[in-house]
């Protein structure tokens, strides 16, 4: 008998409930081919990083996998380490709509806060 004791590793971004409602939603009209959505930071903008959610139609070996109440969420193997400890949100109000981020490791972000830098 064996006394080793397993964790679960948390994962590297934390979903508030709007982002699994609004995962949720954006699940419930994908494409036929989508099998979840996928969270990037693809180089762009003026501080060099952005945020980018996209529909994924397969599993990519080192992408990072969250299941949530309404359909899998991937994050992009090789922007993990960009976003270890962050907190993703969806917000709206009367003038905007999105995906929110609180991000540790973002050192500084541009001023139209479209793209951030490590």
């Amino acid at each position: 008998m064996s006394d080793v004791k397993t964790r679960q590793i948390p994962a590297a971004v934390v979903l508030t409930q709007g982002a699994e409602k609004r995962i949720a939603h954006l699940m419930s009209e994908a494409p036929d081919d989508a099998i979840g959505v996928k969270l990037s930071t693809p180089r762009r903008g003026c501080s060099g990083l952005a945020y980018s959610v996209d529909y994924v139609t397969e599993e990519t070996k080192f992408d990072e996998k969250i299941e949530t109440p309404g359909g899998t969420f991937y994050i992009d193997g090789a922007s993990v380490l960009y976003l270890v400890g962050s907190i993703m949100d969806w917000v709206e109000d009367d003038f905007t709509a999105g995906f929110t981020f609180e991000n540790p490791n973002a050192k500084g972000a541009c001023g139209c806060g479209e793209s951030f830098m490590v």
